[in-house]
């Protein structure tokens, strides 16, 4: 009988699994080659192309760029995405449904009036403070006369929940006889996110004019008490 080899053989495969927390995104590493799911190849396109378009704006944003960054090739990008336009519509898609699911952990309808909207001009305040990119990607859209945005399907439900959100907060506080009977939502909403946007937007030019660093810990926490204060002065 033929004796059974148990020789190891010369060059095992060696397989490291790495698990990422977005949705079921996976992938390995086999001898040195990455091979990924579906999901984590569209995560990460999505994610150079979210870095290439925030700096270089549409028009100057490279496919080219975006596949190397992503660690892909262009053939998949347009598996996945269709075109150039397809994947800056993602992107922005992608940029809103990341505000909504970061704004439903407020759990406004528990708060009280007041209170629901301080902490609702506080989140969009620090939201906009924190991720740039999405100043630069909203600015880079008005450019293009919301050129791509009037094709998404999914950005008007986005923007209707905020406003639904707000608008039951307001409800309440006009029942309670805290706000004045004649409040616009849209207007209030539109409010914080003008002085959100400007401060970020125009905050080198501001810093030189003001005199002061607009970016630091301290002026940042004072604007954003200011907007707070603002809005709620404007609902008595």
């Amino acid at each position: 009988m033929r004796k059974r080899d148990t020789t190891a053989p010369a060059n095992p495969t060696k397989v490291h699994c790495a698990v990422k927390p977005l949705n079921e995104v996976f992938q390995l590493t086999v001898n040195g080659r990455t091979i990924r799911s579906a999901e984590a190849t569209q995560a990460a396109i999505l994610d150079a192309a979210t870095e290439e378009f925030s700096a270089h704006g549409f028009s100057g944003a490279r496919v080219d760029s975006i596949a190397v960054r992503a660690k892909t090739n262009k053939r998949m990008l347009y598996h996945y995405f269709i075109d150039k336009a397809g994947l800056y519509l993602a992107v922005l898609e992608r940029m809103f449904a990341e505000v909504l699911v970061a704004e439903k952990g407020l759990n406004l309808k528990s708060k009280e009036p007041e209170d629901g909207i301080r902490q609702l001009t506080l989140f969009i305040w620090n939201y906009v403070l924190e991720h740039p990119h999405f100043v630069r990607l909203v600015s880079t859209e008005n450019k293009l006369k919301a050129e791509h945005l009037k094709k998404s399907e999914k950005i008007p439900h986005i923007h209707s929940h905020f406003v639904e959100e707000l608008t039951d907060v307001l409800r309440r506080g006009i029942e309670k006889g805290v706000f004045r009977q004649d409040i616009n939502p849209s207007m209030i909403h539109l409010t914080i996110l003008a002085m959100s946007f400007y401060y970020i937007s125009n905050k080198h030019t501001v810093a030189v004019s003001f005199g002061h660093d607009t970016s630091s810990p301290e002026a940042t926490t004072a604007w954003g008490e200011h907007i707070v204060a603002t809005i709620l002065a404007s609902l008595k």
